[in-house]
């Protein structure tokens, strides 16, 4: 039984607090900003161990996927107290499973977007009349960080590709979603984490989404031969189905950049089913159905 992260609605505040109730609660977890969001809000990081090599977990790339975060602290509570009483999460020891190896956790990457889609236009400050325009009241699908920029299509892999396809669909600046910006890496939010993967070796990396119960695990000629694998190993822990995405889905994203950047095995898993935003309430289902899919995401 989780003690701290409930099946509820996290706002920025609420968010961050919860994040430094986990953290003193185990002292073992360490917290820190990687950077900070158009809006001013920070994006934290957290960190389990001390490792030559990392695994990342990031969650909340889109506002009205802000499901995953809770998801993913859920995570992070059960396995910290795992790992505080020498206990089991799911099949696995955590003390075992984790020894000698490192994990970070960024639990919301786009915190602007996650408060817009929750809160609507009080949310978004001296931007509010800008935002109501492009999303015409439609708050609650909001995607895009607060300069309407989605992140997932700001990483540089076959970003002017996606541009392209972009512009053929008739979105050409700043929108609700699918914007990749007016050149890869030019929103804060995507920089906090390119600049993290590039200053700790991270072995492997995985980015939260919702919808769809499948699993993304390749990019271009760089993925690496053991990702189909460790891949299906997810999938069935899960019970998720393996996928490609097309058409606007790929290229531009964390998972992609990650796979091209490093030539090391990159996911993109999405959490649940149903329509965006996802039900608050559903968020302990979605993690039960993959809190072993996540453990084993840490060591393989």
């Amino acid at each position: 039984m989780l003690e701290l992260v409930r099946s509820a609605e996290y706002g920025y505040t609420e968010r961050q607090r919860l994040i430094s109730a986990l953290c003193e609660k185990y002292g073992f977890l360490k917290r820190k900003n990687i950077g900070r969001s158009c809006g001013g809000r920070d994006i934290t990081a957290v960190k389990i161990g001390s490792a030559e090599e990392y695994s990342l977990i990031a969650a909340a790339f889109h506002g009205s996927e802000r499901i995953t975060s809770t998801v993913l602290l859920m995570f992070v509570e059960e396995l910290s107290r795992a790992l505080s009483e020498n206990g089991f999460l799911g099949s696995l020891n955590a003390c075992r499973a984790l020894n000698n190896k490192g994990v970070i956790f960024v639990p919301c990457v786009n915190p602007d977007g996650c408060d817009i889609s929750l809160y609507g236009d009080k949310a978004c400050g001296e931007l509010s009349g800008a935002v109501n325009r492009l999303c015409m009241g439609d708050f609650k699908h909001w995607n895009a960080n607060l300069r309407g920029v989605d992140i997932n299509h700001n990483f540089n892999a076959g970003w002017q590709e996606l541009r392209t396809k972009e512009i053929k669909m008739g979105i050409f600046g700043p929108a609700p979603t699918r914007f990749g910006g007016y050149k890869p890496e030019s929103e804060p939010e995507t920089l906090a984490l390119t600049e993290l993967c590039r200053t700790v070796k991270i072995r492997q990396a995985t980015a939260l989404h919702s919808q769809g119960e499948v699993i993304y695990w390749r990019y271009g000629e760089n993925t690496p031969p053991r990702s189909k694998k460790m891949a299906e190993i997810m999938a069935t822990a899960s019970g998720y189905a393996l996928d490609t995405p097309i058409g606007i889905a790929d290229g531009g994203g964390f998972k992609d950049w990650f796979i091209t950047e490093f030539n090391r095995p990159g996911f993109t898993v999405e959490l649940g089913t149903g329509e965006n935003p996802l039900p608050a309430e559903s968020a302990a289902e979605i993690y039960e159905q993959v809190k072993e899919m996540l453990m084993l995401s840490l060591i393989m």
